[in-house]
């Protein structure tokens, strides 16, 4: 994908199987954190709050990402995993099969948000 200015486009440019996915997460992120400024860094439709990229977004090839700060990660471990998903530090990879279920994208978003400091 190209250099994208914003989550419209972003979304736009995704593969289309991919979209409805990015739809919700943005939804879903927009919700959990509604002080949040919108952006776009490392090619990634994000959210900033402060200095801090809270939480982010991507399509791949195969498959969507969440990105969120380490400690989220770690404190959502087992939720995580009693949804069927792969995380690594800082993100979670999933599928339109297998997308991340509603609330625990809240609570990564409001995790992350928590662990950014005021």
């Amino acid at each position: 994908m190209t250099t994208t200015a914003d989550h419209d486009a972003y979304i736009a440019a995704a593969p289309e199987r991919f979209q409805p996915s990015l739809k919700r997460l943005r939804t879903l992120l927009s919700r959990a954190l509604p002080e949040a400024d919108e952006i776009v860094a490392y090619n990634m439709p994000g959210f900033r709050i402060g200095g801090s990229v809270v939480a982010s977004y991507a399509a791949f090839s195969k498959q969507c990402g969440l990105y969120v700060l380490p400690g989220a990660i770690s404190e959502c471990a087992e939720a995580i995993a009693a949804a069927g998903l792969k995380a690594t530090k800082t993100g979670i990879t999933f599928s339109p099969r297998n997308p991340i279920p509603d609330e625990l994208v809240e609570r990564l978003a409001q995790t992350s948000r928590k662990d950014a400091g005021p």
